[in-house]
């Protein structure tokens, strides 16, 4: 035994980010034993057992002592099977059965099987960040394919066995490999015929960065304008890819398509919980609208989810977070995305149809369309009412704007906004101004633009937050145009956008 107390590097998964343990080992006399503290959870305290096993299997001694084993820090409840390998080690090296050359430098996640083998865990990536900022060198199981940072070294450890070489002698390191996505698996907007109004409102929805609506029948194309909206957003940024690969991983979801560049795009069906859509559980994971960030999140058959799972949506879309609160803490999950929504006009889908006459009575279509109202309805700014395509177009295989060209589109758009923004001074003082005036004041327009505008909101009686709606799609479409003020046909094409409002 070459020391009373010997303690490793080690971490745990807290939300969807690695937070830094201390594995300390003690011991001393007594009957043998294994006793864990600090909070640990039941995957924890398993592997006393595993332990046991894996020592037994390469030809370790399990010490005859009373072991304690810390977990530090004690005040935060430990969970994961990541805690094994650093538990395994720190035996190992206090009992003078491993070398401790660079054992302090290195931190340790991995499961460990009754053979000895190391298994990685979930949260790879997180614990890649956590040892890249801790100018820690990672020890992890061996995991096939690799499914970690891009261009960051890791170190695996197959083995305990292993461990008797020392620890520089006993891994290998891996590097992380570019991911290529084959050509045939990406969808293109060429392939949607006769909706070029709905791909310029989605064009857009990109742009602004606006919530979207698709009303139609079904069979008119809504999921497939949707599920290529991902083909027209720019490139995600270095941090907002770490972010989603850091979810992803901590959700056990495949990286691949992240790595390669992809945006995430999420579609839960209308049969998901609270816990499932936002987050939750124990210990707390995190949900759909968190594994859609930096991508799109898409509910189809928008009247059928139930309103309070759509109500949880309200402070996600505002913030760009989920904030979930429990007894030993509160998690803060990252939930900035795209939302893009689907919905039939009626319960049989046929309202308004030119070919199909509807079914429903007056009373199901009220009661199914103030499903579609309410707080949340009032955060998307865009509504778009898509019709069944002509049959012919869809024979004769007519093609109109691709995704590159739509992309191109929302690249100037974001491009001028940014630019706009940066030169931009102070907005003009509006205080004791009405809803209108706060409006015209905020968003640069020309007097026609003005004078149109009040046209439009008296005509409608649109409230202060459809004027600042109107608003705010006419800004995005100057942007597209590159205009400095917004015109006239600026805010006309946009009130073409904001489908059946009441407000």
């Amino acid at each position: 035994m070459t020391a009373p107390v010997y303690a490793v590097h080690a971490a745990c998964i807290r939300g969807v980010e690695a937070v830094p343990v201390t594995v300390e080992v003690s011991m001393g006399g007594g009957l043998p034993c294994i006793q864990i503290v600090g909070m640990p959870d039941s995957t924890v305290l398993e592997a006393r057992s595993r332990l046991r096993c894996a020592f037994k299997s390469v030809g370790f001694d399990v010490p005859r002592h009373s072991i304690t084993i810390n977990l530090a820090p004690s005040d935060m409840r430990k969970t994961g099977t990541g805690l094994d390998l650093p538990i395994a080690v720190a035996i190992l090296a206090l009992s003078g059965q491993i070398p401790l050359n660079d054992l302090d430098a290195c931190l340790f996640v991995g499961e460990l099987a009754l053979d000895g083998s190391v298994g990685s865990v979930r949260g790879e990536v997180a614990y890649e960040v956590l040892a890249r900022d801790s100018h820690l060198k990672l020890i992890e199981g061996r995991s096939s394919p690799y499914r970690g940072l891009p261009g960051e070294p890791r170190f695996e450890l197959a083995n305990i066995g292993r461990l008797r070489m020392g620890v520089d002698k006993a891994v290998s390191c891996c590097d992380g490999e570019p991911v290529h996505v084959p050509p045939a698996a990406v969808l293109d907007y060429a392939d949607v015929v006769g909706q070029e109004v709905a791909k310029r409102g989605i064009a857009i929805a990109a742009t602004g960065n606006l919530g979207l609506l698709m009303v139609g029948a079904p069979g008119s194309g809504k999921t497939m304008l949707a599920r290529r909206m991902t083909t027209i957003l720019p490139e995600l940024s270095r941090q907002d890819q770490q972010e989603a690969l850091c979810i992803h991983s901590v959700a056990g979801e495949d990286l691949t398509g992240l790595l390669a560049g992809e945006r995430p795009f999420r579609s839960p069906h209308h049969s998901i919980s609270t816990a499932g859509l936002v987050g939750g559980g124990r210990p707390v994971r995190p949900g759909e609208i968190s594994l859609a960030h930096g991508g799109c999140l898409f509910l189809d058959e928008l009247a059928e989810f139930p309103s309070s799972v759509l109500q949880s949506l309200r402070q996600p879309l505002e913030e760009g977070c989920v904030r979930i609160v429990r007894v030993d803490g509160m998690f803060t999950f990252p939930a900035r995305f795209q939302l893009i929504a689907a919905s039939n006009p009626c319960p049989c889908g046929y309202l308004g149809d030119r070919d199909v006459a509807c079914t429903c009575s007056a009373a199901a279509i009220e009661r199914y369309q103030s499903k579609l109202a309410g707080p949340l309805i009032d955060r998307i700014d865009i509504v778009i009412n898509v019709a069944r395509p002509d049959p012919s177009l869809i024979i004769e295989g007519a093609e109109g704007m691709g995704s590159h060209e739509l992309r191109g589109m929302v690249e100037r758009g974001r491009a001028f906004a940014t630019h706009r923004r940066t030169c931009a001074g102070e907005p003009p003082a509006t205080r004791g101004a009405t809803a209108l005036e706060r409006a015209v004041a905020s968003f640069a327009m020309t007097d026609d633009a003005a004078e149109t505008l009040v046209g439009m909101a008296r005509q409608n009686h649109l409230t202060g937050r459809g004027i600042k709606r109107l608003c705010r799609i006419a800004r995005t479409i100057a942007d597209m145009d590159e205009a400095e003020r917004i015109g006239r046909g600026h805010v006309l094409e946009a009130s073409m956008f904001q489908g059946r409002r009441t407000s």
